[in-house]
């Protein structure tokens, strides 16, 4: 993979590093350290891809590897005052951000694993790329999502 290549291929997926990213991250400032350490990441390891899956289902382990092992750290951590800077990757009116603020607030209550799964859905990926993604049977990532979907939709509307 050359570095033009490199640096294309993760320019055009940030949307979806980010979308994934701040389902873990705790304030403006992890979600940019977050993207920064997934886009490290995935430049380290990049000649460690084999082909033998799509280039974009090993983009998907890399950002949840990070943000998983992210989320673990960080719990040893203590909680610090968020600067008031905002990253908005998507232009939203008030209303439609309240509802995405929402969204990723029921989100982080979810379990490490169960983030991932939900995150892989609202990407609108195949039960299929899901289970190769995540390593999981089909079947069990359909039981998942329906459940993940109900607890959600109870977490949002209290």
């Amino acid at each position: 993979m050359s570095e033009d290549f490199f640096k294309s291929y993760v320019e055009e997926n940030m949307p979806l590093i980010m979308h994934i990213c701040r389902a873990y991250a705790r304030n403006e400032e992890s979600l940019k350290d977050l993207i920064q350490e997934v886009s490290l990441q995935l430049w380290r390891s990049h000649t460690s891809f084999q082909g033998k899956s799509q280039l974009s289902t090993w983009v998907y382990r890399v950002t949840l590897n990070v943000c998983m092992s992210h989320s673990k750290r960080m719990k040893r951590k203590v909680e610090t005052v968020p600067l008031e800077t905002r990253i908005d990757s998507v232009d939203e009116n008030d209303s439609d951000k309240e509802q995405i603020d929402k969204l990723y607030e029921g989100i982080k209550q979810l379990k490490e694993s169960d983030r991932a799964i939900i995150l892989l859905y609202l990407e609108d990926k195949s039960y299929k790329e899901m289970s190769e993604i995540l390593g999981i049977t089909v079947t069990n990532v359909g039981v998942k999502v329906n459940r993940l979907k109900e607890k959600l939709k109870e977490i949002i509307n209290g």
